[in-house]
């Protein structure tokens, strides 16, 4: 069977969207598909016309056609087979048969194409492993853009932090009967960027002395140095410039926090020759009054190999996951080995698998609606009182095993109502003025620091503060499937191997 080209065209022949997969000119596509119509006898029903050179295998779509250019002497049975899968693939990422929809799309059909044909000869792959050949190269822009919004959090965490450290060593000092540290000179001048690290760290070295060293006699006149001795408004006057720069300056109950929680996620660094990408996503609804609508995860373990001799090598599974979740092997590894002994490895053992390229040997999928499931549960409970709302929201972590980082629960609010006034608050927030929103943070939720709470009280109806959404980025999988030991094919040898795990949010939603 020799597939000359692969085309979505209108029924007087014009071409939407066309691959070749042979050498073919644009003049030539063109032409092939316009005579097309033209070919068709009205009234019969037929699969397929020829000419003297090819044969259109077509199958009508609506107001449109799906057409397999082939050669006359390929096999039709064959060809009518791969035509009913090209069929079945254009619905899968355009919501209607149309012209427009087809075109938005034509990039996402022609990958999809090139999946099911290569140099003109049909591949064996159905529709699902279609999909997951299509998708699953984007795992790691998403895992570098979630570690660097992590990175862009921790810095303006850290600059909060010496903000309140400023404010608390003000206080000390005022106790103690001393003059408090602060900015003198600038008033409430702008200060750059570049100047407010060096302030704040010759502030705190001197806070850190004994005794406040006398400041030197300078000569009268307008002063524009730094000096210290100053009232503690400045230090209040940062803080307010500080906001005026969309910065919130959180209060934070410490109580349920320690040293070792503000540590955010970061990606191994150390990789060796055999790495393995163990990666799950979750997507879950809840209802607002309770009750799990759906939730599924899908994870994936993706084998890189650097060096060639280690090709040959079997990965030791150990799964001890409870939730009935079902496992599928890559279609080269060896189902059997896999099933009885929990090894992944491939079918032919004299074949070495691809260096320097990520391959998914294993994949597994979970979905539910058993309440028990849900890692995380969000309480949101709006409640009307005489200037507006009261809400109150709390979250539990239900599985204990799980370390969840840089967690951020986000509320919407009304607009135009202005900010909302917080009570009890067990973590940090901000509010975005521009997206209506209020963003609750906690570094880290985990066995330790299971549950909390945020209340708050602004202008609006209980309908205003929904859907919550949630998101989080964690270095333990949902699911507890690992891989324990890489073994050599010839003798058993135990090979050197790093792993890097990460359980991601899709979508987290209660409505």
């Amino acid at each position: 069977q020799v597939l000359l080209a692969a085309a979505v065209c209108t029924k007087a022949g014009k071409a939407i969207v066309s691959r070749q997969f042979v050498e073919m000119t644009r003049t030539r596509i063109e032409g092939l598909l316009a005579a097309f119509p033209k070919l068709m006898n009205t009234g019969k029903q037929h699969t397929f016309v020829e000419t003297e050179s090819v044969r259109y295998v077509y199958q009508p779509m609506e107001k449109l056609y799906m057409v397999l250019i082939t050669t006359k002497n390929s096999n039709i049975l064959e060809d009518l087979e791969t035509l009913r899968l090209f069929s079945r693939v254009i619905p899968e990422y355009c919501r209607a048969l149309e012209e427009n929809e087809i075109s938005d799309h034509c990039f996402d059909l022609i990958f999809a194409f090139d999946e099911i044909v290569a140099l003109g000869y049909r591949e064996n792959v159905n529709l699902a492993q279609i999909r997951t050949f299509t998708e699953m190269d984007s795992h790691e822009e998403k895992v570098f853009r979630a570690v660097r919004e992590t990175q862009e959090r921790e810095a303006k965490a850290e600059m909060r932090r010496k903000a309140k450290e400023l404010q608390q060593a003000r206080r000390d000092a005022e106790r103690q009967g001393k003059k408090a540290p602060g900015f003198g000179g600038f008033g409430s001048s702008t200060v750059s960027g570049g100047s407010t690290a060096a302030m704040i760290t010759e502030t705190i070295i001197e806070t850190d002395k004994p005794k406040v060293a006398p400041a030197p006699a300078r000569p009268s006149g307008p002063s524009k140095a730094l000096k210290l001795g100053a009232k503690g408004k400045e230090v209040d006057n940062f803080v307010d410039k500080l906001k005026s720069e969309g910065e919130t300056i959180m209060s934070s109950n410490m109580g349920k926090r320690t040293s070792e929680s503000t540590k955010v996620y970061v990606p191994p660094i150390n990789m060796e020759s055999v790495h393995m990408k163990i990666e799950e996503k979750i997507t879950l609804t809840c209802g607002r009054d309770g009750g799990l609508q759906n939730m599924e995860l899908h994870g994936m373990i993706m084998l890189r190999i650097s060096d060639d001799k280690f090709g040959r090598i079997r990965l030791h599974v150990e799964n001890e996951d409870k939730k009935g979740v079902q496992l599928q092997t890559h279609p080269n590894v060896d189902k059997k080995l896999f099933t009885s002994e929990s090894l992944i490895g491939l079918k032919n053992p004299e074949k070495s698998f691809p260096v320097n390229s990520d391959v998914g040997v294993l994949k597994w999928r979970l979905q539910t609606t058993e309440e028990s499931f849900i890692p995380l549960t969000i309480n949101c409970w709006p409640s009307e009182s005489g200037n507006g709302c009261d809400v109150n929201i709390e979250y539990e972590l239900q599985e204990d095993n799980l370390e969840l980082n840089d967690v951020v629960i986000t509320i919407p609010l009304p607009s135009g109502v202005g900010a909302p006034v917080i009570g009890e608050l067990d973590g940090e927030y901000r509010h975005d003025s521009r997206r209506n929103t209020l963003e609750w943070c906690l570094p880290v939720i985990d066995a330790k620091n299971k549950s909390g709470s945020l209340e708050f009280s602004i202008a609006g109806q209980p309908n205003d503060f929904f859907p919550v959404q949630v998101s989080f980025i964690s270095k333990k999988n949902y699911c507890n499937i690992q891989v324990t030991k890489v073994t050599q094919v010839d003798g058993n040898s135990p090979v050197r191997f790093s792993t890097e795990t990460t359980f991601l949010v899709d979508k987290y939603e209660i409505l």
